[in-house]
Protein backbone atom coordinates (compact mmCIF):
# COMPACT_ATOMS: atom_id res chain seq x y z
CA UNK A 1 0.00 0.00 0.00
CA UNK A 2 2.85 2.51 1.20
CA UNK A 3 4.57 1.61 -2.74
CA UNK A 4 1.38 2.19 -4.10
CA UNK A 5 0.83 5.79 -2.75
CA UNK A 6 4.52 6.79 -3.03
CA UNK A 7 4.13 5.75 -7.29
CA UNK A 8 0.99 7.70 -7.70
CA UNK A 9 2.20 11.07 -5.70
CA UNK A 10 5.42 10.61 -8.31
CA UNK A 11 3.46 10.59 -11.09
CA UNK A 12 1.16 13.29 -10.19
CA UNK A 13 3.98 15.15 -9.25
CA UNK A 14 5.59 14.36 -12.66
CA UNK A 15 2.90 15.12 -14.82
CA UNK A 16 2.15 18.33 -13.10
CA UNK A 17 5.84 19.94 -13.03
CA UNK A 18 6.51 18.44 -16.91
CA UNK A 19 3.06 18.30 -18.65
CA UNK A 20 2.29 21.86 -19.03
CA UNK A 21 5.54 23.26 -20.50
CA UNK A 22 5.66 20.08 -22.85
CA UNK A 23 2.04 20.86 -23.68
CA UNK A 24 2.79 24.83 -24.44
CA UNK A 25 5.81 24.09 -26.53
CA UNK A 26 3.91 21.28 -28.74
CA UNK A 27 1.15 23.62 -29.38
CA UNK A 28 3.80 26.80 -30.35
CA UNK A 29 6.18 24.56 -32.66
CA UNK A 30 3.61 21.99 -33.76
CA UNK A 31 6.43 19.12 -32.22
CA UNK A 32 4.54 16.46 -30.16
CA UNK A 33 8.10 14.29 -29.87
CA UNK A 34 9.34 15.42 -26.69
CA UNK A 35 6.14 15.33 -24.91
CA UNK A 36 5.80 11.67 -26.30
CA UNK A 37 9.16 10.63 -25.53
CA UNK A 38 8.15 12.41 -21.64
CA UNK A 39 5.03 10.36 -21.32
CA UNK A 40 7.22 7.04 -22.39
CA UNK A 41 9.91 8.02 -19.87
CA UNK A 42 6.54 8.50 -17.01
CA UNK A 43 5.27 5.19 -17.90
CA UNK A 44 8.64 3.17 -17.65
CA UNK A 45 9.70 4.92 -13.92
CA UNK A 46 6.06 4.09 -12.73
CA UNK A 47 6.37 0.25 -13.71
CA UNK A 48 10.03 0.61 -12.35
CA UNK A 49 8.71 2.18 -9.13
CA UNK A 50 5.63 -0.34 -8.65
CA UNK A 51 7.94 -3.44 -9.32
CA UNK A 52 6.33 -3.94 -12.44
CA UNK A 53 8.80 -6.01 -14.73
CA UNK A 54 8.27 -6.40 -18.55
CA UNK A 55 9.38 -10.04 -20.53
CA UNK A 56 9.33 -8.74 -23.75
CA UNK A 57 9.42 -11.74 -26.73
CA UNK A 58 9.40 -11.12 -30.20
CA UNK A 59 10.49 -8.11 -30.76
CA UNK A 60 12.08 -8.87 -34.17
CA UNK A 61 8.20 -9.21 -35.24
CA UNK A 62 7.38 -5.59 -35.72
CA UNK A 63 7.72 -4.69 -39.16
CA UNK A 64 10.04 -1.69 -39.78
CA UNK A 65 9.57 1.59 -42.30
CA UNK A 66 5.38 0.53 -42.66
CA UNK A 67 2.17 1.26 -40.11
CA UNK A 68 0.80 -1.37 -38.52
CA UNK A 69 -2.34 -1.98 -35.85
CA UNK A 70 -0.94 -4.11 -32.88
CA UNK A 71 -3.66 -5.42 -31.30
CA UNK A 72 -3.24 -6.75 -27.58
CA UNK A 73 -5.77 -8.36 -25.65
CA UNK A 74 -6.63 -6.54 -22.42
CA UNK A 75 -6.07 -7.56 -19.16
CA UNK A 76 -5.96 -4.60 -16.80
CA UNK A 77 -4.99 -0.86 -16.67
CA UNK A 78 -1.40 -1.66 -16.63
CA UNK A 79 -1.24 -2.81 -20.33
CA UNK A 80 -1.42 0.45 -22.13
CA UNK A 81 1.77 1.95 -20.35
CA UNK A 82 4.02 -1.86 -20.65
CA UNK A 83 2.78 -1.92 -23.96
CA UNK A 84 3.41 2.10 -25.18
CA UNK A 85 7.06 1.66 -23.86
CA UNK A 86 8.08 -1.69 -25.98
CA UNK A 87 6.49 -0.44 -28.95
CA UNK A 88 7.44 2.10 -31.38
CA UNK A 89 5.54 5.08 -31.22
CA UNK A 90 2.08 4.45 -31.99
CA UNK A 91 -1.26 6.06 -31.62
CA UNK A 92 -4.39 4.60 -29.22
CA UNK A 93 -7.79 4.90 -29.43
CA UNK A 94 -9.21 5.40 -26.06
CA UNK A 95 -12.35 5.97 -24.10
CA UNK A 96 -13.31 9.33 -23.84
CA UNK A 97 -13.15 8.80 -19.91
CA UNK A 98 -9.65 9.03 -19.95
CA UNK A 99 -9.49 12.14 -22.33
CA UNK A 100 -11.13 14.13 -18.95
CA UNK A 101 -7.68 13.13 -16.74
CA UNK A 102 -6.01 16.91 -16.33
CA UNK A 103 -3.05 17.30 -18.47
CA UNK A 104 -3.01 13.69 -19.39
CA UNK A 105 -6.05 13.67 -21.56
CA UNK A 106 -4.67 17.58 -23.40
CA UNK A 107 -1.41 15.67 -24.14
CA UNK A 108 -3.73 12.33 -25.73
CA UNK A 109 -4.95 15.12 -27.67
CA UNK A 110 -2.28 17.12 -28.79
CA UNK A 111 -0.72 13.34 -29.74
CA UNK A 112 -3.30 12.21 -32.14
CA UNK A 113 -5.04 9.79 -30.15
CA UNK A 114 -8.44 8.82 -30.88
CA UNK A 115 -11.31 9.33 -28.44
CA UNK A 116 -13.77 6.59 -28.15
CA UNK A 117 -17.50 6.57 -26.90
CA UNK A 118 -18.06 2.43 -27.33
CA UNK A 119 -22.03 3.63 -25.82
CA UNK A 120 -22.08 5.82 -29.39
CA UNK A 121 -22.47 3.54 -32.15
CA UNK A 122 -22.18 6.51 -34.76
CA UNK A 123 -18.99 8.58 -32.71
CA UNK A 124 -17.38 4.65 -32.37
CA UNK A 125 -17.53 4.23 -36.41
CA UNK A 126 -16.02 7.91 -36.73
CA UNK A 127 -12.88 7.15 -35.10
CA UNK A 128 -12.44 4.00 -36.76
CA UNK A 129 -12.42 6.40 -39.96
CA UNK A 130 -10.06 8.46 -38.18
CA UNK A 131 -8.27 5.53 -37.91
CA UNK A 132 -7.98 4.47 -41.04
CA UNK A 133 -7.01 8.06 -42.35
CA UNK A 134 -4.41 8.02 -39.48
CA UNK A 135 -2.32 4.56 -40.87
CA UNK A 136 -2.86 5.82 -44.94
CA UNK A 137 -0.65 8.76 -43.52
CA UNK A 138 1.82 6.55 -42.26
CA UNK A 139 0.59 6.42 -38.28
CA UNK A 140 1.16 3.13 -36.28
CA UNK A 141 -1.85 2.23 -34.04
CA UNK A 142 -2.31 0.02 -30.97
CA UNK A 143 -5.59 -1.42 -30.24
CA UNK A 144 -7.83 -3.48 -28.16
CA UNK A 145 -10.06 -6.33 -30.05
CA UNK A 146 -12.08 -6.94 -26.91
CA UNK A 147 -12.89 -3.26 -26.47
CA UNK A 148 -12.60 -3.60 -22.67
CA UNK A 149 -10.33 -5.11 -20.03
CA UNK A 150 -11.22 -9.16 -19.23
CA UNK A 151 -12.95 -8.99 -15.93
CA UNK A 152 -10.70 -12.41 -14.80
CA UNK A 153 -7.72 -12.02 -17.09
CA UNK A 154 -9.65 -14.48 -19.60
CA UNK A 155 -9.59 -13.88 -23.39
CA UNK A 156 -12.82 -12.22 -24.04
CA UNK A 157 -14.66 -12.01 -27.79
CA UNK A 158 -13.57 -9.57 -30.24
CA UNK A 159 -15.30 -6.57 -31.72
CA UNK A 160 -14.96 -6.22 -35.21
CA UNK A 161 -14.62 -2.20 -35.48
CA UNK A 162 -10.76 -2.61 -35.31
CA UNK A 163 -10.40 -5.19 -37.86
CA UNK A 164 -12.31 -2.92 -40.15
CA UNK A 165 -10.33 -0.16 -39.97
CA UNK A 166 -7.16 -2.34 -40.58
CA UNK A 167 -8.75 -4.21 -43.25
CA UNK A 168 -9.39 -0.70 -44.47
CA UNK A 169 -6.36 0.60 -44.21
CA UNK A 170 -4.58 -2.24 -45.83
CA UNK A 171 -1.71 -2.31 -42.76
CA UNK A 172 -0.54 -5.23 -41.37
CA UNK A 173 -2.00 -6.56 -37.93
CA UNK A 174 0.49 -7.46 -35.20
CA UNK A 175 -0.83 -9.66 -32.54
CA UNK A 176 0.22 -8.98 -28.82
CA UNK A 177 -0.29 -11.79 -26.52
CA UNK A 178 -0.27 -9.63 -22.96
CA UNK A 179 0.24 -12.20 -19.83
CA UNK A 180 -0.24 -12.13 -16.00
CA UNK A 181 -1.01 -8.48 -16.12
CA UNK A 182 -4.45 -8.93 -14.49
CA UNK A 183 -2.94 -10.34 -11.47
CA UNK A 184 -0.64 -6.49 -11.02
CA UNK A 185 -3.67 -4.85 -11.60
CA UNK A 186 -6.72 -6.44 -11.54
CA UNK A 187 -10.26 -4.34 -13.07
CA UNK A 188 -11.80 -2.27 -10.48
CA UNK A 189 -8.05 -1.58 -8.33
CA UNK A 190 -6.44 1.26 -8.53
CA UNK A 191 -2.88 -0.06 -7.22
CA UNK A 192 -0.22 -1.79 -9.02
CA UNK A 193 0.92 -5.01 -7.30
CA UNK A 194 4.88 -5.87 -8.08
CA UNK A 195 4.99 -8.58 -10.76
CA UNK A 196 5.91 -9.49 -13.84
CA UNK A 197 3.89 -9.31 -17.14
CA UNK A 198 4.87 -11.40 -19.90
CA UNK A 199 4.69 -9.67 -23.51
CA UNK A 200 4.66 -12.13 -26.65
CA UNK A 201 4.56 -10.21 -29.72
CA UNK A 202 3.44 -11.97 -33.16
CA UNK A 203 4.35 -12.12 -36.53
CA UNK A 204 2.33 -10.10 -38.22
CA UNK A 205 -0.88 -10.83 -39.94
CA UNK A 206 -1.18 -9.67 -43.82
CA UNK A 207 -4.57 -7.81 -45.03
CA UNK A 208 -3.76 -6.77 -48.49
CA UNK A 209 -5.77 -8.96 -51.00
CA UNK A 210 -8.49 -9.13 -48.02
CA UNK A 211 -11.69 -7.65 -47.65
CA UNK A 212 -14.09 -6.37 -45.13
CA UNK A 213 -15.98 -9.52 -46.19
CA UNK A 214 -13.11 -11.88 -45.33
CA UNK A 215 -12.57 -9.94 -41.66
CA UNK A 216 -13.57 -13.42 -39.97
CA UNK A 217 -10.81 -15.00 -41.35
CA UNK A 218 -8.24 -12.65 -40.08
CA UNK A 219 -10.30 -12.18 -36.61
CA UNK A 220 -9.63 -16.11 -36.03
CA UNK A 221 -6.02 -15.54 -37.12
CA UNK A 222 -5.28 -13.10 -34.91
CA UNK A 223 -7.33 -14.46 -32.08
CA UNK A 224 -5.03 -17.77 -32.64
CA UNK A 225 -1.73 -16.00 -32.19
CA UNK A 226 -2.93 -13.97 -29.10
CA UNK A 227 -4.05 -17.51 -27.88
CA UNK A 228 -0.37 -19.19 -28.36
CA UNK A 229 0.89 -16.74 -26.25
CA UNK A 230 -1.43 -16.98 -23.16
CA UNK A 231 -1.52 -19.08 -19.91
CA UNK A 232 -4.15 -21.84 -20.20
CA UNK A 233 -6.01 -19.94 -16.92
CA UNK A 234 -5.85 -16.68 -19.24
CA UNK A 235 -8.05 -18.89 -22.32
CA UNK A 236 -12.07 -18.58 -22.71
CA UNK A 237 -13.50 -20.96 -20.28
CA UNK A 238 -15.38 -24.01 -22.43
CA UNK A 239 -18.89 -23.40 -22.85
Amino acid sequence: MIRAIFVTLVIIAYVFILGPPLLIYSAISGNTDPLYKVGMWGARTALWLAGVHLEVHGRESIPLHQPVVFMANHQSNCDPPALLVVLPPVLVMVKKEFFRVPIIGRGMVACGFIRVDRRNREQALQAVEKGVEALKAGKSFVVYPEGTRSPDGRLQRFKKGVFVMALKAGTPIVPISVSGSNKIMPKGKFMMRPGVVRITIHEPVPTKGYTIEDREIIIERVRQAILAGLKKDEWPEER
